[in-house]
């Protein structure tokens, strides 16, 4: 066992460092000529945003100082987010690149510098500036080779000036040699810009693909943490339940779940989670796990503002795996005295239902796991029975022991796409209301967020639940 844990770990090692070289390479020495600042900025980006988030990871789980947590949180959730669509972005474009290539132009070629860093002659620019070298006698033209006549002597036509040149009363000037054979004459009025100023078709097409890449990840990893920020929205589902008596149609349930308080999401983000509940006015509230990640001492004050919730049939909070990770007694103790009412593995006799709780699996390993016999077992079973538990999986038992309608969370509805796919992979349902034989089971994508502060199609939600009977 542990040495298939050793190599799925090194898989993982060596994926991330593949996958993070290959983003280096595409938006930093990709889009630079050579070694300089820019590709040693981009490795220590790179580099620095994984240390970060190995860091707020490692923070939470040890119980670091909640500053530190709070220090580190940010910034490296954040980056797990951006590293993802950046990734996905550069991976996307990359059958764009060659056709970029061939619709663009063609560019000058780069000169290769000799050894001592100058350009080559034959390839110097056409902007710089003249030799001062005369030219052989060779390379003069014939037309300029014509004799002159000695210093102060005179020609039929006119008198020398010293050193042969005429006078203007001498006549017409010599006409000037033409350039020659194969020069370039360069403009009058300015220079040429030299290949070197140019980017190649190849560096240009990198240099703007990367910048789009970049912006799309950027936009797309702000989008996502600003619906985060902003708080979750309501959402409204009818649920008939055969065995609901008349007098309880329309009965409501907000259903609350993964909040995740913590060292990103704090007391004021509680406050728009109790604001949200309380405008739907429901009967009762349903807080189905993963409300923290963090001890009561370090989140107590952030979870204060649940003691304002208000429902006709009161609210009520089972455990998460989250809450294991963090003290589950102590929160249980807690959630009590803000006014929520645990149900660790037991129930509760409404006026039209039973409603139910069980512990997440997650507490199997601090002997405190789910035990529908003790939760259900002996309930009249011609009432109506609403179960409250974590985990979608928990509905195989549910199932087995007659309950009406299931209310989960956990899974976030992935989160971040394609996370969608990996919690389909893991969970009988993602997000929504299905049927299992007799039993409905409702997933919630949850109200806050875990890791970085941002979803990609899978908006957060607050569900408000009507029940529905079928008499009426």
């Amino acid at each position: 066992m542990v040495v298939v844990f050793v190599l799925v770990a090194l898989l993982v090692v060596t994926g991330v460092v593949a996958a993070n070289w290959y983003l280096w390479r595409r938006l930093f020495r990709d889009t630079t000529r050579g070694p300089g600042p820019v590709r040693r900025a981009g490795a220590v980006l790179i580099a620095g945003g994984w240390l970060l988030a190995v860091g707020a990871l490692v923070a939470e789980r040890a119980g670091a100082p909640f500053w530190l947590q709070r220090t580190l949180a940010w910034p490296g959730f954040l980056w797990l987010a951006l590293a993802l669509y950046l990734l996905l972005a550069t991976l996307a474009t990359e059958p764009l690149r060659p056709v970029l290539r061939r619709l663009l132009p063609a560019r000058a070629p780069e000169p290769a510098p000799a050894p001592d860093g100058r350009l080559p002659a034959a390839q110097a620019p056409a902007h710089e500036p003249p030799s001062t070298t005369e030219p052989s006698p060779a390379a003069e033209p014939v037309l300029g080779r014509v004799p002159l006549p000695a210093v102060g002597t005179q020609s039929g036509s006119g008198r020398l000036a010293v050193g042969g040149a005429k006078t203007a009363a001498a006549g017409p000037a010599e006409p000037e040699a033409p350039p020659a054979p194969g020069r370039p004459v360069p403009p009058a009025d300015a220079a040429s810009p030299s290949p070197r100023d140019l980017p190649s078709r190849r560096l240009f097409v990198s240099r703007v693909v990367a910048g789009g890449t970049a912006a799309v990840a950027l936009g797309t990893v702000g989008h996502g943490t600003y619906g985060v920020l902003r708080g979750p929205r309501v959402k409204r589902v009818t649920v008939p339940l055969a065995k609901l008596p008349r007098a309880a149609h329309g009965f409501r349930i907000a259903v609350v779940s993964d909040v995740h308080l913590g060292p990103v999401l704090g007391r004021g983000f509680a406050q728009k989670v109790v604001d949200t509940v309380n405008a739907t006015q429901p009967d009762l509230i349903a807080v189905v796990g993963d409300l923290v990640d963090g001890s009561v001492k370090d989140l107590g004050p952030a979870a204060a503002p649940l003691a304002g919730l208000r429902a006709r049939h009161g609210a009520y909070f089972v455990t998460g795996n989250h809450e294991y990770f963090s003290g589950a007694e102590q929160w249980v103790e807690e959630v009590r005295r803000l006014g929520l009412h645990p149900l660790e593995n037991a129930r509760t006799e409404l006026p039209a239902f039973d409603l139910a709780g069980v512990n997440d699996v997650r507490g199997e390993s601090e002997g405190q796991g789910p035990d529908f016999e003790r939760a259900l077992g002996d309930r009249d079973t011609a009432r109506a029975c609403v179960l409250l538990a974590h985990q979608p999986v928990q509905i195989h038992e549910a199932v087995r022991h007659g309950v009406d309608l299931q209310l989960s969370g956990h899974t976030h509805g992935g989160q971040l796409w394609p996370g969608s796919l990996l919690a389909a992979a893991a969970n009988p349902t993602v997000a929504g209301l299905e049927r299992y034989g007799d039993t409905q089971l409702y997933v919630s994508r949850g109200a806050g967020a875990w890791g970085p502060p941002t979803r990609v199609g899978a908006p957060s939600d607050i569900t408000v639940v009507q029940l529905a009977s079928k008499q009426a």
